[in-house]
């Protein structure tokens, strides 16, 4: 209902403006040398005024952002082939330890460490070794997946602000322009209202030019991040199976069982059939 008188009142104040316009009789042409060849692109974005100014500002970030997550939302910078090869190599010769000091040095800092430290950390520390190493790949690589999708919000919002900014400025003109006619007594000529209505709309343009590029980017970025998080998963499952090849006295499971298995006895010394000795050098059977 609200919408609907909304739409009426505008439409009231678009007929009266034309019809002002048309009662101006027709339009004069303008002198010789002085023709006009349409606003320029600096004009337009003055017609928005402040608003227009904090929406460009935000366009700048969002292009700013933009590039940021390009570099930094690859396969390159998420798993580098050098971090690659070196885990692969340390794991094959069962180094972990070193491969896991190696996931924590900060100058190796990326996805794939940061999942593979979590892992091997776990491994090394549970009672239950490699039992352990999975839930804790799994864990650590939804942890990441969070994080980078969490990078896009500065965009996501950008791109939420900028159209409700346009629409503040439509907003902004559209009571100027009510307010240049009530101070007229209601008969504006339409170069007094034209500010007003410059304004309503050019803001209105610069939200969405800004925002729907920025959506789009938003969402290309976080379907690279689901493509990009496969494959990462892949290698991380490769590396995997270095840790599970390892011996079970590799890891502290596999100490944890050795040290629980009950000594063998030797021979003579508490046996089913062996003989205890006693005072004498006798034997009790």
């Amino acid at each position: 209902m609200n919408f609907s008188c909304a739409a009426q009142c505008l439409g009231s104040f678009v007929a009266s403006l034309l019809a002002q316009a048309g009662g101006a009789g027709s339009p004069q042409r303008a002198p010789e040398g002085e023709i006009s060849t349409g606003r320029s692109l600096i004009e337009y974005i003055q017609g928005g005024g402040w608003i227009g100014y904090v929406i460009i500002a935000l366009s700048i970030v969002a292009l700013t952002l933009a590039i940021i997550r390009l570099f930094q939302i690859r396969l390159s910078a998420l798993a580098p082939e050098d971090v690659v090869r070196a885990l692969e190599e340390m794991l094959k010769k069962g180094k972990i330890n070193d491969a896991l000091a190696y996931c924590q040095d900060d100058i190796n800092q990326c996805f794939l460490t940061r999942v593979m430290g979590a892992g091997l950390s776990r491994y090394r520390r549970s009672p239950f070794g490699v039992l352990e190493l999975k839930g804790a790949l799994e864990e650590a690589g939804q942890e990441q997946i969070a994080r980078l999708s969490r990078s896009t919000d500065g965009m996501a919002a950008i791109a939420s602000i900028a159209p409700m900014l346009g629409l503040f400025g439509t907003v902004v003109g559209l009571y100027g322009a009510f307010g240049t006619m009530a101070d007229v007594g209601g008969f504006a000529r339409p170069d007094q209202l034209a500010g007003d209505v410059s304004l309503a709309l050019v803001t209105t343009i610069q939200g969405l030019f800004v925002a729907i590029p920025t959506l789009a980017a938003v969402t290309w970025f976080r379907n690279r991040i689901d493509h990009l998080a496969s494959e990462v998963a892949g290698i991380v499952d490769e590396l995997a199976m270095y840790v599970e090849e390892q011996p079970a006295s590799a890891g502290p499971a596999g100490i944890g069982m050795a040290a629980a298995a009950p000594p063998a006895h030797a021979p003579g010394l508490g046996g089913a059939g062996g003989s205890q000795p006693v005072a004498g050098g006798q034997s009790v059977r």
